[in-house]
């Protein structure tokens, strides 16, 4: 090989190894040495592209070593909270656990919101009354040979006088009235259906005469209905009774004729003493 050929030239067939009146000159040489050639175009362009890219990665590493540097930097100053946290945590552990006579520390009571009382806790709840039965009117002992019924009808005579407001005398009165009439009883009529119909202790016969007093629904004295219920029948009797002129100075025969003006008037002086002994019992 010729001193002169680069490294990547190599002789050929057509190529002589030794090039021809390749001689020393003093145009090429200097007494032993050759004159310094020019550089090839292309070993000079591959090693501008070799400065450049070592320069490229120079500087590529320069950033990456920069950027390494500062996430570091930032992550190491991330860590130095925690592990004085942890160092912290330790510490006091360690000083826990050396303590004999710790006691555990209550947790804290949750507050709790203060209770409103409700309108029914404020306020005692209403007791309820036990329900009163209805007590049953005390029945009248009979007196004077009377039934029970027959008392009872008489109460009801002697009530109805005392809230009239009349006297002693006009209660027996009344009573020897419907002792004789009805034997204190309160009687329908069987020449009167409707009368039937209605509450009744037994019926009589004569004429339309209904009731307590056996008054007549076509001498105006009330209608049917009204004439069967004996407190009607007796208020009846003691308002008639009030329109006689002189009736208190009348015997209690003459002020019940007075009033009924029946066939029989000596009739009612015969039941003076019961009636009498009657309302005593019932006032």
């Amino acid at each position: 090989m010729h001193p002169d050929d680069s490294i990547d030239h190599k002789p050929t067939q057509d190529r002589p190894a030794t090039r021809p009146g390749d001689t020393a000159s003093t145009e090429r040489t200097v007494g032993r040495h050759r004159l310094a050639e020019q550089p090839r175009r292309g070993v000079y362009v591959s090693a501008r592209m070799r400065v450049a890219l070592a320069t490229g990665v120079t500087c590529c590493l320069g950033v990456g070593v920069f950027a390494a540097t500062g996430v570091g930097d930032r992550a190491e100053a991330d860590r130095e909270p925690v592990a004085e946290a942890v160092a912290d945590r330790a510490a006091a552990d360690e000083r826990a656990s050396r303590s004999l006579d710790r006691a555990a520390s209550p947790a804290p009571a949750s507050p709790t919101p203060s209770a409103k009382p409700s309108p029914s806790a404020s306020r005692p709840a209403p007791t309820r009354k036990k329900p009163v039965k209805p007590t049953k009117p005390v029945r009248p002992r009979p007196v004077a040979g009377l039934t029970q019924t027959q008392m009872d009808n008489a109460k009801v005579i002697v009530d109805v006088g005392v809230g009239l407001k009349m006297p002693h005398r006009a209660l027996v009165v009344a009573m020897a009235t419907a002792m004789q009439e009805s034997n204190l009883y309160n009687l329908a009529n069987d020449w009167v259906p409707e009368s039937l119909d209605l509450p009744n202790q037994g019926s009589g016969a004569d004429h339309d005469s209904v009731g307590l007093f056996q008054q007549r629904p076509s001498s105006g004295w009330g209608t049917v209905a009204e004439l069967m219920r004996p407190a009607y029948a007796a208020r009846a009797f003691y308002l008639a009774l009030r329109e006689i002129p002189g009736w208190q100075e009348m015997s209690v025969a003459g002020a019940a004729q007075a009033v009924q003006v029946s066939a029989f008037p000596d009739a009612y002086a015969q039941h003076e003493d019961r009636a009498s002994t009657i309302v005593a019992a019932l006032t």
